[in-house]
């Protein structure tokens, strides 16, 4: 009988619950980078394999998250494909609160994250092609299962800016992040996507907008309407996600396999 397809679903708490009908299996991988934990859920002809990323009880932050050991362990898992969740800021009028985005560039503004799996301990100094930093390839199956699955449209496209954290950005930086084209900001998606690519994984996230990022509205960031907003689309997520998940095909040829390095 030929192995299940695993998916890898990156994501924070309360996305085990995507299918809330079967039991999650918790597991502890261990990598060269430290332990991850993962949770493998049925999905009919292929596998889950769900990361909260903030960890068990959402409580590490941004910038302490273990981001190699996390894409170590799906690499090791065998996910070829990750689909990523990120709760974002909103820079761009066009994209307002609840609207999912689906990136197709980024802007790093990390400060003291470790960024590479390519550190040169070994003697070797490689680079990364990130050109099209996000597989366009999955996130053509997120715009398709949106449709299929709310009858409705995403943001195709749009620059995700991630900054350090976990603190909010002041007004004056979302004005430079706007300037220099960000369209979303938040503080999570690097170095997960650059490290995606070196481990040679098709990897694409769809943001939800929690909020107008600083200065945008006027009115201060409020707690309560992030959690509101992000409530109010959880069901609607969940429906997109698995959607994205039963539609996805790993495509061993795709160029996100192949990083050209050098």
């Amino acid at each position: 009988m030929a192995e299940r397809m695993r998916v890898g679903v990156i994501g924070g708490s309360g996305v085990e619950d995507l299918y809330d009908d079967r039991q999650p299996r918790g597991e502890s991988v261990a990598t060269d980078y430290g332990e991850a934990l993962v949770y493998l859920l049925d999905a009919g002809d292929r596998e889950v394999v769900f990361l909260p990323r903030h960890g068990k009880k959402h409580s590490v932050p941004p910038h302490r998250i273990n981001y190699r050991a996390n894409i170590r362990a799906l690499e090791a898992l065998g996910c070829g494909c990750v689909i990523a969740t990120n709760a974002v800021g909103s820079m761009n009028r066009e994209m307002a609160p609840g609207d999912f985005v689906v990136p197709d560039q980024f802007l790093d503004f990390t400060k003291q994250r470790p960024l590479t799996f390519f550190d040169g301990e070994d003697g070797v100094v490689r680079h990364v092609d990130m050109t099209e930093p996000y597989c366009p390839r999955l996130r053509e199956t997120l715009r398709s299962a949106c449709e299929a699955a709310l009858g409705d449209s995403l943001h195709a496209a749009g620059t995700y800016l991630c900054a350090e954290g976990p603190r909010f950005e002041s007004r004056a930086e979302i004005e430079m992040f706007a300037r220099l084209g960000g369209d979303v900001v938040g503080m999570t998606g690097i170095p997960e996507l650059v490290l995606a690519r070196e481990a040679g994984l098709c990897y694409a996230t769809v943001c939800v907008v929690s909020n107008w990022a600083a200065g945008i509205s006027g009115a201060p960031i409020s707690h309560e309407e992030v959690v509101h907003i992000m409530a109010g689309r959880q069901d609607d997520l969940f429906r997109l996600l698995r959607e994205a998940v039963a539609a996805v095909e790993d495509d061993e040829s795709c160029a996100c396999r192949h990083p050209f390095v050098y």
